[in-house]
């Protein structure tokens, strides 16, 4: 029994295993709270990055949100099913096709913004906000 509890310790010592802690206890959280608008994290990413750009190509969205690009699209065309994302052809490109919140999607986002917004808020709070700041740096330096 102790060599399995000290095998556990070790796991949990490395960086990675507490990044990787950290992102389920964070997603799970908002999660939950999600769902009671019925949005998955991922919907919610997809709103926030379509809502803040002109437009927005879908290989450039799966980028941002980190998803793969067939992964996007189920997700995107279940979005686009729901009335919550239209499609529009590129005035510049008629071969691209830019992707934007109908009235209903930027509702909806509006409404589960501020589910994100108080877990960033609880977070700010108990990591204070030099250490969320910080906190913040370092997680970006690793991403990009």
């Amino acid at each position: 029994m102790l060599a399995m509890s000290a095998r556990r310790a070790e796991v949990t010592g490395y960086l990675s295993y507490a990044l990787a802690a950290a992102h389920r206890s964070v997603h799970q959280e908002l999660s939950q709270k999600l769902k009671e608008e019925g949005v998955q994290v991922e919907a919610w990413r997809i709103m926030e990055v379509i809502g803040s750009e002109e437009a927005i190509t879908m290989g450039r969205l799966a980028e941002i949100v980190l998803l793969a690009p067939p992964t996007l699209t189920k997700l995107v065309d279940r979005m686009v099913a729901d009335g919550l994302v239209q499609r529009q052809i590129s005035t510049e490109d008629q071969r691209q096709v830019h992707l934007v919140l109908s009235a209903l999607g930027r509702q909806k986002r509006d409404r589960v913004r501020r589910f994100a917004q108080e877990q960033e808020a609880e977070l700010v709070r108990r990591l204070g906000p030099e250490g969320a700041r910080d906190l913040h740096r370092t997680l970006n330096r690793l991403a990009f």
